[in-house]
């Protein structure tokens, strides 16, 4: 995949992170890629033919049982849906280019059912965190749309698992990805926003460590005749 600069998109970026409140900041991002192979992409897709076992006759004999044939993208024993499901490991592996997503399965993506439906569930979550400028100021979607033509898109979202997966690191809540696919123009526009805990958070988690430890401290100095008080502390194009 190939990155794509474009200004209105720097503009956004530049100011999508905010406070909520409590102990969580979020963080959101919009990029567009083309989709052109580079060298990671080829080394990719060979990944997946041979992952997936693709024979000369298009039919698909997994090696292992547990891949499935049928995914949101379609059957991956055809080379459309296959192809599909490579161009969103490709945006991920180039979004997180530190990360490697060539092992994400294909039931970690949905298919949505439409365009409007995402809008406005990404537009309450927004508005319901404190952040409607980034839409009605900046004009996410007018942009987005100038970019890959909104209705002509397919959209998938993309579920990061909490237990194994490239995108949770430290202090990672949780977060949301959409990818809106326009295969007429060969480009796709990736949307994320994240949830992490603020980064002075562990800081103070250290200080109710050293807290404690002045208590322990204060403990083993009290007379031993002395009653102590117990604490009780209460949340392509390849």
């Amino acid at each position: 995949m190939k990155f794509l600069q474009v200004d209105s998109l720097d503009l956004l970026n530049s100011v999508f992170e905010w406070d909520c409140g409590g102990e969580a900041r979020m963080t959101g991002r919009v990029e567009a890629y083309s989709c052109k192979s580079a060298g990671s992409d080829k080394k990719l897709f060979k990944h997946m033919e041979n992952k997936y076992n693709v024979v000369m006759s298009g039919s698909l004999s997994p090696p292992d049982d547990h891949l499935p044939i049928v995914s949101p993208f379609g059957r991956l024993d055809e080379s459309a849906p296959r192809k599909t499901f490579f161009y969103l490991l490709s945006t991920l592996n180039a979004a997180f280019p530190d990360n490697d997503f060539s092992d994400v399965r294909p039931d970690q993506f949905s298919k949505q059912p439409s365009v409007d439906m995402v809008i406005n569930s990404v537009n309450t979550t927004l508005f319901n965190l404190g952040n409607d400028f980034i839409v009605n100021k900046y004009r996410m979607w007018d942009i987005l749309d100038e970019l890959v033509g909104l209705t002509e898109c397919d959209v998938y979202s993309y579920s990061a698992d909490v237990d194994d997966d490239p995108m949770v690191e430290e202090g990672y809540i949780w977060s949301m990805n959409y990818f809106f696919f326009n295969r007429k123009l060969k480009r796709m526009v990736f949307f994320s926003v994240n949830s992490s805990m603020k980064e002075d958070q562990g800081d103070n988690d250290n200080d109710d460590d050293n807290d404690d430890d002045d208590d322990d401290m204060y403990a083993g100095s009290m007379d031993q005749d002395e009653p102590r008080h117990q604490l009780v502390i209460g949340d392509m194009e390849v």
